[in-house]
């Protein structure tokens, strides 16, 4: 008589994995629709309010009398933030990802300021003012830290705690070399100022335009390092065995998290804690299941960027407050919290 072994039982209490996926696909649908009300709102809050209706009509009707306002102003701020939210979303959750560090941040371990800094050079020393001419600069500066931070970091022995540590350093470095090339180029402050705070007030048209294709094929590329990156979770042996190449899925994600965080600081500047927030709130919602967390974060993270920018505006009107510093003081207290957190003290 053969004797077979019965497939394990699931845990008790555990939900079945229709339900999850139902609940996973119900709580996605209800994201996007949260990410439509904050973007109504981002057409309808402004320097002339307008009501949700009346930005609706403003977006469909040529001949409504908030059409100019809409198109011409806060249309093309709108898709931006859609743009760069959801560029720094998915590129904190790869590199958290990549790392097995909880706080792995764009801006916290240094991508963002890396493209500053030489992206502030340009504007100084070789007079470059569009961002067909940042976005290259951004790219290389981006690269060049995050190829930098793995290695300083330990490489394939990295820890959270290293990496947090070199990141910090970098991130420090790098801004005060962005501070006194300001402080020595009076003449290109004024260009530089609104730019390094982190902003989507000067957004325009043709700056979408520019700076879509480089998120949407950075978008691509995340969603399609999902499963690779889970065979690494489980270590580089298990990844093999499942069929993934280590070091092609490392190579890969550094160039999407360069490619997403070079043209989200192009055209916004340097915007920190949206790569650290987003991941951590949906990895609460989804576990660490790439494939459920990326689409999350391409939802929720601009969700995030917009609120954020609604809020500048309306906190010290008539004047506003730009979205990096509201980024900036939102996630400071939840950056000390995740540090506080017991489990943050062992990579995931």
């Amino acid at each position: 008589m053969t004797l077979t072994q019965s497939p394990p039982a699931p845990p008790v209490g555990a939900p079945p994995k229709g339900a999850r996926r139902s609940a996973r696909t119900a709580g996605l649908v209800g994201a996007a629709a949260l990410l439509l009300v904050i973007a109504l709102l981002s057409l309808a809050v402004g320097a002339k309010p307008l009501s949700l209706g009346e930005a609706w009509n403003g977006l469909i009707d040529p001949a409504s009398d908030a059409y100019s306002v809409v198109h011409e102003m806060r249309l093309p701020r709108t898709l931006l933030g859609l743009l760069a939210g959801t560029a720094l979303g998915l590129a904190g959750a790869v590199m958290q990802a990549l790392t097995r560090n909880p706080l792995a941040d764009p801006g916290i371990l240094g991508i963002n300021a890396g493209a500053a800094a030489v992206v502030v050079s340009a504007i100084s020393f070789l007079g470059i003012t569009s961002f067909t001419g940042f976005v290259w600069f951004s790219f290389a500066g981006a690269g060049l830290v995050a190829v930098l931070l793995y290695a300083v970091g330990g490489g394939r022995g990295a820890t959270p705690a290293r990496l947090a540590l070199a990141g910090s350093a970098l991130n420090a470095a790098l801004f005060s070399y962005v501070n006194a090339v300001q402080l020595l180029d009076t003449a290109s402050l004024d260009r530089m100022r609104f730019w390094t705070v982190g902003s989507l007030a000067a957004a325009q048209n043709h700056t979408v335009v520019r700076v879509a294709p480089f998120v949407l094929v950075g978008l691509g590329m995340a969603l399609l390092l999902a499963r690779p990156l889970n065979a690494l979770a489980m270590g580089e042996d298990a990844a093999r065995a499942l069929g993934a190449q280590p070091a092609h899925a490392r190579g890969a994600a550094i160039v999407t998290v360069t490619l997403l965080c070079g043209a989200a600081t192009a055209a916004c500047g340097p915007i920190v804690f949206v790569g650290l927030m987003v991941p951590h709130f949906v990895r609460a919602l989804t576990g660490p299941d790439l494939r459920w967390l990326l689409p999350y974060c391409v939802v929720l993270s601009p969700a995030l960027m917009l609120a954020a920018d609604v809020l500048g505006r309306v906190v010290v009107r008539p004047s506003e407050l730009q979205v990096g510093v509201v980024m900036a003081v939102v996630g400071g207290p939840v950056f000390l919290y995740f540090v506080r957190r017991p489990r943050l003290g062992r990579s995931r």
